[in-house]
């Protein structure tokens, strides 16, 4: 049996994007349903511990939660002819509630409306729906968790203040915000699939629960390319997770991984889905990086890696997400393609300021730097990019980069 402690971690890791959802549904004030839960996890430590866990745990803590609530609405002293509505709509239980997935689904969409700044969406969507604090958002976005901290803030105040619908929007808005839901549901799954050593389970599911997200998003827009191009990239990447690391926990690049470790069947998911979203003709983005990851899984097959057409592909990111990622992954490319001097130009047109924190960028620079012969400044730039990663088994591999070149 678990623990209290383990089961409240449990239901944080699984259910507190719901909870959330479920709270702030009819308050529309997401900052006060985050403060109510985070009580009730309190309260649940407190009393679990005393009395045991409880057969529903995430009914337990709604109910607790909505209390929290009714007691901060006496408190302020909301004017009393509205308190009996408000009331009304935290009183039905876990098991009466809006049902699953669409209080949730309705929420992301809310935190994409035109009234919320363009680029908060996605980073509130991220805290909101699947718990991820501040500071691990504004890693993932290159901002210092303060500044990020704030503009959260500010954006759940601006919810709650101007009252945004949670509803699902128009069909004629809903390509509008199509794109940030997404958005964050990719990048829950980048945060979990670049989890560093230590935290592997809970990287795992994040990325779990992004693919889960996405598979709704599908029933959802069965009709929508580029949600099948996003479940597809997603499930060619999480394919290849036993490969990543050998059995002595070191990196493995996807290049010199064991194919047979791959899951054939997330593999054959994959095809057929970026297959059925070819047909829409109407490319994208996320086909864009699922027909990357495409040409990859084919090296098994032909014995080669086909990387003019991974070049072309890339090149096609560029145009319609040209942010430094892709260009960066286009210049890695170009080193594989035996074009290092290209790469190396490429990766000089990038902005310096934004280049200095992003570990991908000082990797393939000094990969370029030694394809090109110039060992030394490149031994220089994989000691800036074993500096910018926690995570020990990337270290270990860069380091072999300069340990070989040293030789």
């Amino acid at each position: 049996m678990k623990s209290a402690c383990d089961t409240a971690e449990w239901v944080a890791r699984a259910a507190y994007g719901r909870l959330i959802a479920i709270l702030s549904a009819r308050s529309r004030d997401i900052a006060a349903a985050e403060d109510a839960l985070a009580e009730a996890f309190a309260a649940a430590l407190r009393s679990w511990s005393d009395h045991g866990v409880p057969t529903n745990p995430e009914a337990w803590l709604l109910t607790a939660a909505r209390n929290v609530m009714k007691n901060q609405l006496r408190h302020r002293g909301i004017v009393e002819a509205a308190v009996p509505d408000l009331l009304a709509s935290q009183e039905s239980t876990a098991e009466d509630g809006p049902t699953f997935p669409d209080e949730r689904l309705k929420l992301m969409f809310a935190c994409a409306h035109p009234a919320i700044d363009a680029g908060i969406r996605t980073p509130l969507m991220l805290q909101t729906i699947l718990g991820l604090d501040a500071a691990r958002i504004g890693r993932a976005f290159l901002l210092a968790p303060t500044t990020m901290g704030q503009r959260l803030t500010r954006a759940k105040a601006k919810i709650r203040d101007v009252g945004l619908r949670f509803e699902l929007p128009s069909p004629n808005d809903m390509p509008q915000r199509l794109s940030e839901v997404l958005d964050a549901i990719y990048a829950a799954f980048g945060i979990g699939w670049d989890a560093t050593d230590g935290v592997e389970a809970e990287g795992r599911g994040l990325t779990e629960e992004a693919i889960y997200l996405g598979r709704l998003m599908a029933a959802l827009m069965p009709e929508e390319p580029e949600v099948m191009g996003l479940l597809a990239l997603m499930l060619y990447c999480d394919a290849r997770r036993d490969a990543r690391r050998d059995e002595r926990g070191t990196f493995v690049p996807l290049d010199r991984q064991d194919a047979r470790l791959w899951k054939r069947d997330m593999i054959i998911e994959a095809e057929g889905l970026l297959t059925a979203a070819s047909r829409h003709a109407r490319f994208g983005r996320f086909q864009c990086e699922a027909a990357i990851q495409s040409v990859h899984v084919q090296r098994p097959i032909t014995g080669r890696t086909n990387h003019e057409a991974l070049v072309m592909l890339y090149r096609l990111l560029v145009q319609h997400h040209p942010s430094m990622g892709a260009k960066t992954g286009l210049a890695a490319v170009l080193i594989e393609a035996g074009r290092a001097n290209e790469a190396l130009g490429l990766l000089d047109d990038l902005a310096a300021a934004a280049t200095l924190t992003y570990q991908p960028y000082w990797a393939t620079r000094g990969k370029a730097l030694h394809a090109l012969g110039q060992m030394k400044l490149g031994d220089k730039a994989i000691e800036t990019a074993i500096g910018l990663t926690e995570e020990k088994s990337v270290r270990v591999f860069l380091g072999t980069l300069i340990s070989r070149r040293a030789t």
